[in-house]
């Protein structure tokens, strides 16, 4: 691997499936960030077998053993720290992050949120679209701050809903599109093509030139 490359861990709690998404984007040699750690706090979570099984190193951080979450956040930060990591995607990480350990990160980690942010924060954003009537949904890549699911914009796709959809065929349409942006998100942030300037991110013109400049419409 490049030595250049971007040190990345990716936090899970379940399957990970944007996990594999960027560990598959990670295998390009010109990609500009390399996953060397999954780290999950369910020591059963399908995506650590994934991890393992493709040579990266894996973790867990059982939240259920320390007395208070800002323990666990500092076991996970010194794990992090172990790794040398520079960059952290959550990937399905279900735990509420403190404002201490947001801080630690501030401009170096990502989230991925199924719904065109500012819209529809927090659980259950597939139901809630469709409750709405709303035509257009999606999903946005974001940085990370201690407000859950507003963080500044890196990328967001956007997908038509149907009038035949259900919350389950919503959520496959959107999930085919998470698996795309992640991805390029992490790209544009590891390679610097995309900035943390105050409250929103700035893109080259270069990286705005991608596909769809950084949104992904699907009919």
């Amino acid at each position: 691997m490049s030595a250049n490359r971007k040190r990345v861990a990716v936090l899970i709690s379940g399957r990970g499936s944007n996990m594999r998404s960027l560990v598959e984007a990670a295998r390009a040699p010109d990609y500009p960030a390399e996953i060397v750690l999954v780290l999950s706090n369910v020591a059963t979570a399908a995506g650590l077998d994934f991890a393992r099984q493709q040579g990266i190193a894996t973790a867990t951080v059982d939240h259920k053993a320390f007395p208070d979450r800002e323990a666990f956040e500092r076991a996970v930060q010194e794990t992090l720290l172990t790794h040398g990591i520079e960059l952290v995607c959550l990937a399905g990480f279900m735990r509420v992050l403190t404002p201490w350990f947001v801080e630690q990160w501030r401009g170096r980690m990502l989230n991925i949120h199924p719904a065109l942010l500012p819209s529809y924060r927090g659980l259950h954003t597939h139901e809630r679209a469709l409750a709405d009537g709303v035509k257009i949904h999606g999903a946005t890549v974001h940085f990370v701050s201690p407000e859950m699911d507003a963080g500044p914009i890196i990328v967001q796709a956007a997908v038509a809903v149907l009038d035949s959809d259900a919350p389950e065929s919503l959520a496959a349409r959107v999930l085919e599109q998470e698996h795309k942006i992640y991805p390029l998100a992490l790209k544009l942030a590891a390679g610097g093509a995309a900035r943390l300037e105050g409250s929103r991110v700035r893109t080259e013109e270069t990286a705005a030139a991608l596909p769809a400049a950084l949104l992904w419409p699907v009919s």
